[in-house]
This record gives structure tokens, C-alpha cells and sequence, in this order.
């Protein structure tokens, strides 16, 4: 609430250093705030007597649009990368796909690891075949990954989560 919007009978008033200068009825505040020829905001509506500052308003307002881009800007946002791998994939297929993961992972990325099996393949490997896979898969990235989640099996695919170590600082 700014100015002629505050409705309360009696404000406590702030002036533009901090200082408290008491009590005031509003129509007594409003006057003191146009003869410094700054606006009277409400900053503790909610308090038993509201709490008024005297401030340039649209310079407040400019301030805080600033800082919520600045929180903004500093907040990073967390991408899930995957890689989906088979059970009968080649040794240098498997090195390609490790390789691309620890990429994803050192860019601060979160990594899941799908082993897709077929309806042959199903057939054809085991879950130790997979579970070794995975596991192989785990010990490559083990010094700039932790597990979010051990492998589960949903369905035809086993899923794997990684998410990049913090650095210790």
C-alpha cells in the first residue's frame, strides 16, 4: 500500500535513514511525506499499528525487480541427460556412451542410464548381465559421480541415476 491506498487510522512512521519517529495519525504522516516529497509506503500492513517508510517508491520498486533477476540469474537449473544402452552392446560402443556420460556429468548435469532390453533380449541376458553393466558403468564415472538411485528394473528397462559429486571447497 502506497500514499492515499493506506486505510489504517494511525501509522507508525519511518523516515528514509531508519529512524523511528513514532505514531503519527496518517494524514499527519501523508503531509510529512509530501513536504520531503517522497512517497509513504506501508511496509507492515499486518503488524497492530502498520508500519509506514518514507521512500522514493519507484526507486524501491526498480531495487527489488533488480534483485529478483539477480536471484534469478544465480539459480541453476538441474537437466537430466540419458543414455540408453542394450545389453549386447560392443566393448567400444560402451566406452563411447561412458565417455558421453562423464561429458554430461562434469557439464553439472544429472545422468540416466537405461539398459533397454528387447523381447529377445530379455530372453537372452540375465539381470546379473545387466546389473554387471550397470555396475561397470558406475565404477567408470566413480570419481566425479554418486548414485541417486541403484538400478531398477520397470518394465523391459533398468534405470540407473547419477548426479555429478560436489566439489569440496
Amino acid at each position: 500500500m502506497i500514499n492515499d491506498n493506506i486505510n489504517a487510522p494511525e501509522v507508525l512512521v519511518i523516515n528514509e535513514k531508519g529512524e523511528s519517529l513514532g505514531v503519527k495519525p496518517i494524514e499527519v504522516a501523508q503531509k510529512m511525506a509530501d513536504a520531503i516529497g517522497l512517497d509513504l509506503v506501508c511496509v507492515a500492513p499486518n503488524a497492530k499499528i502498520p508500519v509506514c517508510r518514507f521512500l522514493d517508491y519507484s526507486k524501491f520498486r526498480y531495487e527489488q525487480q533488480r534483485k529478483a533477476r539477480e536471484s534469478k540469474k544465480n539459480q541453476k537449473v538441474v537437466n537430466i541427460k540419458e543414455i540408453w544402452l542394450t545389453p549386447v552392446i560392443s566393448s567400444n560402443d560402451f566406452e563411447t556412451k561412458l565417455r558421453r556420460g562423464r561429458q554430461f556429468l562434469m557439464d553439472g548435469d544429472k545422468l540416466k542410464v537405461t539398459l533397454r532390453f528387447g523381447r529377445r533380449m530379455r530372453m537372452l541376458s540375465t539381470d546379473a548381465d545387466a546389473d554387471r553393466m550397470l555396475n561397470k558403468f558406475i565404477e567408470g564415472t566413480a570419481d566425479i559421480a554418486a548414485v541417486d538411485n541403484k538400478p531398477t528394473l520397470e518394465g523391459r528397462n533398468m534405470t540407473l541415476m547419477l548426479s555429478p559429486k560436489k566439489d569440496k571447497k
